[in-house]
């Protein structure tokens, strides 16, 4: 996204107060609406509300992920996920990786009425479009701005194939939408859950909706006749790599209606790194030394480290009857009224940019 192409949208009335005393975005975004709204869920909280020039962005080939098109409505995330890669994308703005990330939240208010637009343009050939890449686009404030659900119209009426990779259980509210596309076209849908534990999910996903919850919303949406792919991501070394985490992870997985497992190992990039120490020295100084020897290298952990864990989630998901996650093309989710139980390659299997 190139933010010197956005401006200000108008002032529609809401409710809401306005917030022209907020601190101004200083880079990009000058003449952004500042909200903040007198709900406790949003306590904190500012919202840039911005009108895109363009919303089907395009993935440079040097990332190395199996998709070319994203659609990010959001940029910043009230998850607050302390491991979050995309935390570094904040100070292209000025903002820090940190706490502006989590409070300070980018919204592309006429997401919907761009996305119709750009589909409907002679250059577009339909190709697959990835939600979830970046931030979530299920994250709290969706409740409040409701753009998804013009995206998914937008895509459905097209036949534009997508998949949305999410953490959040607000996804429940378009299963409507999302079956009437399944209809027309390719549908993906993925939740990432790296572990079942409570107390883990307080501390490292404070804004999240529960790994319950979000198994729940997996059952719903297999029942509804999408085979669902879960990403089991990230694995937390010495927090969530334990047998036990694995197995009680992995079973509450197969046991709601997920069709795969995919296990992803936390890697850590600039300004997510700088935020994950920061929390792990507070709330796990004993931990410290083995993550200085863990990610001595840089981002990733060591590759043996990598399969070992990996090879412990298939075995697992074998126990549970879960098909090992494959990459390959979408598939068209069976239709909600027989559905078939045939699993398919989930998006979490396409969209390892999100962790």
């Amino acid at each position: 996204m190139r933010w010197k192409n956005l401006s200000a949208p108008p002032d529609e009335g809401h409710p809401e107060r306005a917030a022209p005393a907020a601190p101004p975005l200083p880079l990009a975004l000058p003449g952004a609406v500042a909200r903040t709204f007198d709900t406790p869920g949003f306590a904190g909280m500012t919202f840039y509300e911005v009108r895109a020039k363009s919303i089907i962005n395009r993935v440079p080939g040097t990332s190395r992920v199996p998709f070319e098109w994203t659609i990010n409505p959001y940029r910043g995330c009230s998850h607050a996920c302390v491991y979050c890669f995309a935390r570094n994308t904040h100070t292209y703005l000025d903002l820090d990786a940190g706490a502006d990330f989590d409070r300070k939240v980018i919204v592309k208010v006429n997401a919907g009425e761009l996305v119709r637009r750009e589909l409907a343009a002679p250059r577009w050939r339909g190709a697959p479009v990835a939600m979830g890449t970046n931030v979530d686009c299920y994250q709290r404030a969706e409740g409040r701005y409701q753009l998804m659900p013009s995206i998914i119209e937008a895509l459905r009426d097209f036949a534009n194939p997508f998949s949305i990779l999410t953490k959040g259980t607000l996804i429940l509210r378009d299963l409507p939408l999302l079956r009437q596309a399944a209809e027309v076209t390719r549908v993906s849908l993925s939740f990432s859950v790296g572990f079942v534990d409570e107390a883990l999910w307080r501390s490292v996903e404070p804004g999240t909706p529960s790994p319950r919850r979000r198994l729940d919303a997996v059952r719903a949406l297999s029942d509804a006749g999408f085979p669902v792919g879960v990403l089991m991501a990230p694995i937390l070394p010495g927090l969530g790599d334990t047998d036990e985490s694995i197995e009680a992870t992995v079973a509450a997985i197969a046991a709601a209606g997920a069709t795969s497992v995919t296990p992803l190992v936390l890697h850590l990039r600039p300004g997510a790194r700088e935020w994950y120490a920061h929390w792990l020295t507070r709330a796990h100084p004993r931990l410290v030394p083995r993550y200085r020897e863990l990610y001595r290298a840089g981002a990733y952990a060591p590759q043996a480290y990598q399969r070992e864990l990996t090879a412990r989630v298939r075995m697992a998901a074998r126990r549970h009857g879960l098909h090992r996650a494959e990459r390959g093309d979408d598939h068209r989710p069976p239709q909600p009224a027989g559905p078939s139980r045939t699993p398919t390659p989930p998006a979490a299997a396409e969209q390892l940019l999100l962790l």
